[in-house]
């Protein structure tokens, strides 16, 4: 990757302007540090004790009634982020919105598996189901899309 950095006082404001064949996964990672959407980590409550997550041992987001839930390995922990908040701070070529209560990390899930009444369901690696919710399927089917072709 090459980078080219104009500095000049005679400019009105910052530009940033991205030349490539396609979209990779460094380009999404430049996107999203550019759009200041990687947060470093997330402060989960389990009990009394208060535990430092990192967004990507978070295998999904869960909303349970009023709280949000955090989804790992370790257990489930609550966070005070609401989930319209983490949509905004978690990078989005890592997470996707797939349903009004949850988000999951792109990277734990295992496969989808279409069901009969035009919805999703994702199998989680970790053997967990979630069904997505018809208003996010298109959403979904497009981030997918759009990250194989970044592949290619």
């Amino acid at each position: 990757m090459k980078v080219l950095l104009d500095v000049d006082r005679s400019h009105q404001e910052t530009t940033v302007t991205i030349q490539c064949r396609e979209i990779d996964d460094s380009i999404k990672q430049v996107l999203d540090f550019l759009e200041n959407r990687d947060a470093e980590f997330i402060i989960g409550k389990n009990g009394e004790k208060q535990h430092i997550l990192k967004p990507e041992e978070v295998h999904r987001f869960q909303a349970e009634g009023d709280s949000v839930m955090a989804i790992t390995s370790r257990g489930n922990f609550k966070v005070k982020e609401k989930l319209y908040e983490l949509d905004q701070i978690l990078p989005p070529s890592k997470f996707i919105r797939i349903s009004k209560s949850a988000i999951a990390n792109l990277f734990e899930i295992n496969h989808f598996e279409p069901s009969f009444n035009g919805t999703i369901c994702v199998h989680f690696k970790s053997g967990a189901k979630e069904y997505v919710s018809r208003h996010y399927v298109s959403n979904i089917k497009s981030i997918l899309k759009r990250n194989r072709r970044g592949k290619n």
